[in-house]
């Protein structure tokens, strides 16, 4: 039995089985796995087909515009402001076109800087944030690894940082050269005042006022004081739009293409000769300066027009660098500062007394220098001096207060109220300037028996130093006050003018009574007057001085304004001037701190404005009763 695995049929059985060839795979099992990847096939052949057909088909539009709204970028087309002009048509205020550049930092990584090889081919040489900072840095001057920063940005992109503000034209144009994608402009018009300072305190100036930009909003110059902004509405024009398609940093020559073009803003002409209101500035600045004043102010009147040929305050700020001037300058305290103007309001006095008839020139009245008056109230005259018998024509000249109050005694305080509001006192002018006072002037039932008479000769009311000019030219012009203006005409951006509308002119005095007020102001400039440094050689002047106390910041009437207003020529008058000397040390008389400065004004603006010599002689009227006078 141990023998039986020997045996010759096994081993050949066993011999037989080890010898057996390798059957092949079957087909069943190739025909599967070729199913398979016939099915994977299928179903990717299906899945493209249908994402074609839902990209080519059913979201084609969306798709189509999503792409276009990538590829467009819509700009403001900012409206030029509207320039402002003086009666001459020289510039004093432009709008210039200006740039920001800013950078969209979702597109700068799109940027590839080539370059020629050595061989002379064209090659990359750089990409992205640090090569667009290589090629900008020397151009916007700025460091470039400062640049590089901004470019780049944050880990949230955003599609307008600023770069650089304020650029040229001509500097922008060499940045879109470059073609690097995001670096985007956004226009601008800046306001420039090419005469630096002149009518600074007229012009105002303006600030930048916008939105956002990255929500699309633009800057644009908005009127922050003086005629900017009074007629912004006029000078400010309707912004455009702009919408283009770009690609690589460009402009795509067949791409869509929509423009709504910008209108302008319309030019505003003042009545201002920007020469005369050079020459009135250095003159309150120079009597500052000279004096020690704290401020002053002027205003020069066309008569018969109303027109304001000059308007000037002290230290008139730069509206393109207001930063050097006081913040307390930036306005005109011409318009906006009233004062107690002292002995120049007794002009109302006499020309209320003389119109209505109860004085005439020579009416003589006892004048000392000091007097109690009938409810019981002192009056003092500024100096001492012998009690005698004067003309109204002397009172006047010598400006007593003792003679004035006696005149104003002839008329009552309801009749003298109503003519100094006749002559634009307690009301505003009118002038197309921002922030106008109308000063201050009470009921007559509010006044005690002191005021009765203070405000016969310039106290206890306010006025501006324009308000004294319109009321001093209301004399020179026959008696009727016009309306006071300093814009000439707005033209728009077609061409089209319109002239200024004005309110009706108003009768105050009759004309007699104008010309009986001329021929007794003439006396102020008299050697022996008080205002005899407003002469002028060649030209008979009609003016008046004045000086009044005014409180300080404890109430205390430690200070004093000095005023002048005057009327050239005397015989026909074509202009007149008020001048405001606020605050200068010591006695401050009208006729030593502001008589000076009508003189050095009127001496300029008679060949400026071509206004002819006097031919007649200056009126002297009797001071007093008897007196021998002759005409100079």
């Amino acid at each position: 039995m141990a023998n039986d695995h020997n045996r010759p049929e096994d081993q050949a059985r066993r011999a037989g089985a080890s010898g057996r060839r390798p059957q092949p795979k079957s087909r069943s099992t190739l025909t599967r796995r070729l199913q398979t990847l016939l099915a994977i096939f299928t179903a990717c052949t299906l899945i493209l087909g249908i994402r074609l057909v839902d990209l080519q088909g059913v979201r084609a539009n969306k798709l189509s515009d999503s792409a276009a709204e990538f590829r467009t970028r819509s700009y403001t087309l900012q409206a030029k402001r509207g320039d402002i002009l003086d009666s001459s048509g020289a510039v004093l205020a432009t709008s210039v076109e200006r740039y920001n550049v800013a950078v969209n930092q979702q597109l700068i990584g799109e940027y590839i800087k080539y370059d020629e090889n050595d061989e002379g081919e064209v090659v990359a040489v750089g990409s992205g944030a640090a090569a667009a900072a290589k090629e900008l840095a020397p151009l916007l001057e700025m460091d470039e690894a400062e640049l590089g920063g901004k470019l780049l940005g944050g880990e949230d992109k955003r599609t307008f940082v600023y770069l650089k503000k304020d650029v040229s034209p001509e500097l922008w144009r060499e940045i879109r050269a470059l073609r690097i994608p995001g670096i985007e402009p956004e226009q601008f018009m800046k306001r420039e005042y090419p005469n630096g300072k002149v009518a600074g305190n007229i012009l105002g100036y303006t600030g930048m006022i916008g939105e956002d930009p990255e929500d699309g909003g633009a800057e644009k110059a908005t009127g922050q004081a003086g005629i900017e902004r009074s007629q912004n509405d006029v000078l400010t024009g309707q912004d455009g739009s702009l919408t283009v398609q770009i690609a690589g940093g460009a402009v795509l020559p067949n791409g869509d293409r929509s423009e709504e073009p910008a209108q302008d803003g319309a030019d505003v002409q003042l009545t201002v000769n920007r020469d005369l209101q050079d020459n009135l500035e250095q003159a309150v600045d120079k009597t500052v300066d000279d004096q020690g004043a704290q401020w002053a102010s002027a205003v020069v009147l066309e008569i018969g027009t109303g027109s304001v040929l000059a308007l000037a305050d002290s230290s008139t700020p730069d509206p393109s660098n207001l930063s050097a001037t006081d913040p307390d300058n930036w306005g005109s305290r011409a318009v906006m500062a009233p004062v107690e103007p002292g002995s120049t309001g007794k002009l109302m006095t006499f020309a209320a007394a003389i119109d209505q008839g109860t004085v005439e020139p020579l009416s003589t009245f006892n004048v000392p220098d000091v007097i109690t008056m009938p409810n019981g109230e002192t009056i003092r005259d500024n100096d001492n001096h012998p009690t005698q018998d004067m003309t109204v024509a002397g009172i006047l000249a010598l400006s007593y207060n003792t003679g004035l109050i006696q005149i104003g005694d002839t008329i009552s305080d309801d009749t003298r109220i109503d003519y100094m509001k006749k002559f634009g006192i307690g009301s505003k002018t009118g002038i197309e300037l921002p922030a106008e006072s109308a000063g201050v002037l009470r009921d007559p039932s509010t006044w005690d028996n002191r005021s009765h008479y203070t405000t016969m000769f310039g106290q206890g009311w306010s006025a501006t130093t324009l308000q004294l000019g319109q009321m001093v030219s209301v004399i020179g012009n026959d008696g009727v006050r016009v309306p006071v203006h300093i814009i000439d005409s707005v033209t728009d951006a077609d061409g089209t003018s319109q002239p200024a509308v004005l309110d009706d002119s108003v009768q105050v005095i009759s004309p007699e009574s104008a010309d009986t007020m001329l021929d007794l102001m003439q006396g102020v400039t008299d050697p022996n007057s008080t205002g005899w440094r407003a002469r002028v050689p060649g030209y008979n002047i009609a003016g008046k001085t004045g000086t009044a106390q005014v409180p300080d910041e404890n109430g205390e009437l430690t200070r004093r304004v000095g005023t002048f207003v005057g009327l050239v020529p005397a015989e026909d008058p074509q202009i007149a001037i008020a001048v405001a000397v606020y605050n200068a040390p010591g006695a401050g008389y009208g006729g030593e701190v502001a008589a000076p400065v009508f003189k050095d004004v009127t001496t300029f603006a008679v060949r400026q404005l071509g206004i002819p010599p006097s031919t007649e002689p200056l009126v002297r009227l009797q001071w007093y009763p008897g007196e021998d006078v002759g005409n100079d």
